[in-house]
């Protein structure tokens, strides 16, 4: 005998309670809570479109999970795309650089850092360091397998360490040639 479909009251209390969760990657991944907001939205109308299609109660979670992570992940495609016409990190809404402490400009570096990564790349980062995600709950989000999961967080963190690096070098290039 088939499972029947979740009733639509179940699926929007299943949603509902993912939303928090949903919100904290999206943000991760897209660095900016607004876009997460829309980000969400947009994911919850895809899952509620889809949702005859899906049998499982408990699968609800990890499926809107994906959605959510495909729909910033299409978003960060859609930014790339666009031309760029300056690089704007969020060190930059500070107006005065030496009221942030030093913890705050590192975590602002890192995140322009960050947002240099290809799309994939950023997803993976967001879901291990910002969900806390272990590498079979990545490869389970993502829908990929296990070791493909971990050779994109290796390769994440390696093309993380050298646009980190390359954001220290701008970062010190202006003063050095000033002296």
């Amino acid at each position: 005998m088939e499972p029947t479909a979740i009733d639509e009251a179940r699926f929007v209390e299943l949603v509902i309670g993912g939303l928090n969760e949903a919100h904290r990657v999206a943000t991760w991944i897209l660095g900016d809570p607004a876009a997460a907001e829309d980000a969400v939205q947009d994911a919850a109308a895809r899952a509620w479109a889809g949702r005859t299609g899906l049998r499982d109660p408990a699968a609800v979670s990890a499926w809107f999970g994906r959605i959510v992570v495909n729909t910033c992940r299409d978003e960060l495609r859609r930014r790339n795309s666009r031309p760029r016409t300056a690089a704007v990190g969020l060190a930059d809404d500070v107006a005065d650089p030496s009221v942030r402490d030093a913890e705050a400009a590192d975590r602002d570096e890192i995140a322009r850092a960050i947002r240099r990564l290809k799309p994939d790349f950023q997803v993976v980062l967001a879901l291990r360091f910002g969900a806390d995600l272990t590498v079979p709950a990545i490869a389970d989000r993502l829908g990929i397998p296990e070791g493909t999961a971990k050779t994109r967080l290796r390769d994440a963190l390696a093309a993380a360490r050298v646009a980190i690096a390359a954001e220290r070098a701008a970062a010190s290039g202006p003063r050095e040639a000033r002296r």
